[in-house]
């Protein structure tokens, strides 16, 4: 029988026993028996979620003196893992799972197989519903998928019924009426104040099960039909420009919203008996399971695509089409959401929207590249957001610092309008400086590069004065990408970059995938095992694997600048081998191109990224064959100090201002002496100005930093001696103080130079 049939069987007598005059318990009671006898399982019970604990309500197979007595906390036992996981368990030996908890009174011992799922309702367990039987078998997938359907339906049935008090689910608690801080990931800086508005309000499924199949299917038919064409018309809009990362971003969102094998899964939920709109909340119940067990992020990031689609169907579908969005915002908003769709953004006013807060997110998700384009701040993962946020509240949103201030008192936001309105003031002042060039007081021409990834993240260049792009982050182009980029698609995009950089230089960095940018169309059996990716099978190791990718992407930067310069940078090279081996494959490509009287780069310069402390003390061999280095600071530092930047309980130990760091960056400085070597730092640490200071302190004459740090930095470095902090830090350096960065605020408070 398929899962489909048994869901159907199960769910027509389901809907028999809750419509007869009998009482809850009663229902109940003969719901397990009902599932049991389907799935020919010797054991069904369900617990619900009251007054905190899951209390065993009903069973078939269990002892019946257990019932209202046995009683599990959230995330106690099996039945609790499962509960506050809201995950699905299926174990041929129960005993086996190290959260498995006997308890007496139920006579269980004798079953050795279980499998449960979570009833759901408002993406919160109200209980659970198990099976087991005496044989140590796992349940077959049809089994599950039944059980998954039937919980679905449970979960509304059980609510009507009165069984479970859900008002918590609606009700915010009286503690959250005054003010309060919340942390979360920044994945778009800035600042912004406004009205919170909910992006979606919640779709109440009325009836679950349905009377007519195939009046459902025509449904689903004609939502589906409807939601496609919105997606079309939003991938048609011209909104930044042809041809950009932007639009390749919803080319991948339209290849969801046509996915056969998603419309099959919703088509095979109403076979089971479903109604549309359950069909596709059931769908996008397995999603978000799913969810929880991917450890990819931009996988992850997938899903969630999917599961902003599935919302916009099941409200086309209801009728209930209300977003935000859609109703129009009427005042400056921040916006709150569980997660937000590329497209779903794309909706909004943006002279309203100003700024984005979700419950989830991550830096390589498609909405955080189309809100940096759209220059909107956006904070991710704060948890319980929803639940602890009003409607209209007053909330302020730091980018810079990844904090939300919900109803702030009215200090605190006179405070932050304060900070807002200097931004403002410090943003034009900086904007003055764009045509200046960044001379040191002493005389020393500083090179001020920007950072980009992004096609339109070239027009900041003119914007901000940056001496070009030090930094060109060529992956962003294959992380945006359902599938490998054509070569030709390549070239396209490095042409692009070079004409709107208009003659000034621009740093190409190769692909740099793996790790945290995993790609779901390039897999390696090395990268699998890695337990510690980022120390892993990532950038040009992967690169160097495979063989095709590093052509394909060669030949495109050679074709993309043909006739102009062209500046090509290695990332994570730990030996000079490596180095030699990238080179060689632009060698022969260079040599391809050349047979073939293809016009060729006017200069090509190569260089490599110093993120791997080992290159350091191979420097000397590999100086001789380098135009450039550029210090990548984030990942070097955290090699140093063996300090993942990501964990919270690390991170006093990742401090840029500290001897062991800026002895090691003084070293390689010295290194390049006699060389005609070009050396800098692109990262995160030049772009802050004591950093900065630091780093012009040790010898370090270019930055490349992120374009919002260009004006601060060209600032700060008019008013610097290089002669005078160069004598300062040699002094620490030789002789470290206990509190190195004290040292040097007060050496630039001194000198009335601004490094906060």
């Amino acid at each position: 029988m398929t899962a489909a049939a048994s869901a159907r069987q199960i769910l027509t007598s389901l809907h028999e026993v809750m419509a007869s005059r009998t009482h809850a318990q009663a229902k109940l009671n003969q719901v397990v028996e009902t599932i049991g006898e389907a799935l020919s399982s010797e054991v069904c019970s369900i617990y619900l979620l009251r007054e905190g604990m899951l209390e065993l309500y009903a069973t078939r197979g269990l002892n019946q003196a257990a019932v209202h007595v046995t009683r599990l906390g959230v995330g106690e036992g099996l039945t609790g893992t499962i509960a506050q996981n809201i995950e699905t368990l299926n174990l041929a030996e129960a005993a086996t799972h190290p959260e498995f908890q006997y308890k007496p009174e139920t006579g269980e011992e004798k079953f050795h197989s279980f499998a449960g799922v979570p009833i759901v309702r408002r993406e919160r367990a109200i209980g659970v519903l198990t099976v087991q039987h005496t044989d140590p078998r796992k349940y077959e997938e049809v089994e599950i998928e039944a059980l998954q359907t039937t919980a679905m339906v449970l979960a509304e049935l059980i609510h009507n019924a009165g069984l479970v008090d859900s008002e918590d689910l609606d009700r915010l608690p009286e503690a959250h009426s005054g003010q309060e801080v919340l942390t979360g990931l920044k994945l778009v800086k800035g600042l912004a104040i406004g009205q919170a508005v909910f992006h979606q309000p919640r779709v109440t499924i009325e009836q679950t099960v349905a009377e007519d199949i195939e009046a459902e299917r025509q449904r689903v038919y004609l939502a589906f039909d409807r939601m496609r064409e919105q997606i079309d018309a939003m991938a048609s809009q011209a909104e930044f420009g042809v041809g950009g990362e932007h639009e390749q971003v919803l080319e991948t969102y339209k290849m969801f919203a046509y996915d056969e094998g998603w419309s099959r899964r919703i088509n095979e939920a109403i076979d089971s008996g479903l109604t549309a709109e359950a069909a596709i909340e059931r769908v996008q119940q397995r999603t978000r399971m799913r969810m929880r067990e991917i450890q990819d992020p931009l996988l992850a990031d997938r899903m969630h695509d999917l599961e902003d689609l599935a919302n916009r169907l099941i409200r086309i579908v209801s009728g209930q089409l209300g977003t935000a969005a859609q109703k129009g915002l009427t005042q400056d908003s921040i916006l709150v959401a569980k997660n937000l769709g590329p497209a779903e953004l794309l909706e909004y006013d943006k002279r309203r929207l100003k700024g984005v807060v979700l419950e989830q997110g991550s830096l390589t998700a498609h909405v955080v590249i189309v809100a940096r384009a759209m220059g909107i701040p956006v904070i991710g993962r704060v948890a319980n957001v929803r639940g602890m946020v009003r409607e209209g509240d007053e909330v302020l949103l730091d980018g810079d610092a990844g904090t939300v201030t919900l109803r702030p008192s009215a200090g605190v936001l006179s405070a932050f309008e304060a900070r807002f309105a200097r931004s403002k003031e410090k943003r034009a002042a900086y904007a003055k400086l764009r045509d200046v060039e960044p001379f040191t007081r002493d005389g020393e021409r500083i090179e001020v590069m920007m950072n980009a990834g992004l096609r339109d993240d070239v027009g900041m260049l003119s914007m901000t004065g940056a001496d070009g792009i030090g930094l060109y982050r060529t992956e962003f182009q294959f992380l945006v990408s359902a599938q490998l980029p054509q070569r030709e698609r390549q070239a396209r995009l490095y042409r692009d970059v070079l004409d709107a950089a208009k003659g000034k230089k621009v740093i190409f960095r190769t692909v740099d995938i793996g790790g945290d940018k995993s790609l779901p169309y390039i897999s390696s059996e090395a990268a699998k095992e890695d337990e510690n990716p980022a120390m892993g099978w990532r950038a040009l190791r992967l690169a160097l694997e495979r063989e095709g990718l590093m052509k394909a992407q060669a030949r495109a930067l050679l074709e993309g600048a043909a006739g102009r310069e062209l500046n090509v940078m290695f990332p994570m090279v730990s030996e000079p081998w490596e180095f030699d081996a990238a080179k060689k494959v632009f060698d022969q490509q260079l040599a391809y191109l050349k047979g073939r009287k293809h016009q060729l780069p006017s200069a090509i310069n190569y260089g490599v990224m110093l993120e791997v402390p080992s290159l350091a003390e191979v420097l000397d061999l590999l100086l001789p064959k380098l135009s450039f280095i550029s210090i990548g600071t984030n990942d070097l530092t955290q090699f140093l100090f063996a300090a993942d930047r990501a964990n919270p309980m690390l991170a006093e130990r990742y401090d840029w201002v500290s001897p062991a760091i800026l002895r090691f960056l003084r070293r390689v400085v010295q290194s390049c002496v006699g060389y005609p070597v070009d050396l800098g730092v692109c990262g995160e640490m030049g772009g802050r100005r004591l950093e900065a200071l630091a780093l012009l302190g040790i010898g370090i004459r270019r930055l490349s930093i992120t374009p919002a740090a260009v004006g601060p930095i060209k600032e700060l470095v008019r008013k610097v001696d290089t002669r005078d902090i160069g004598e300062a830090m040699r002094g620490w350096l030789a002789n470290p103080p206990q509190d190195l960065r004290a040292e040097l605020q007060a050496w630039a408070q001194a000198r009335e130079i601004e490094v906060e």
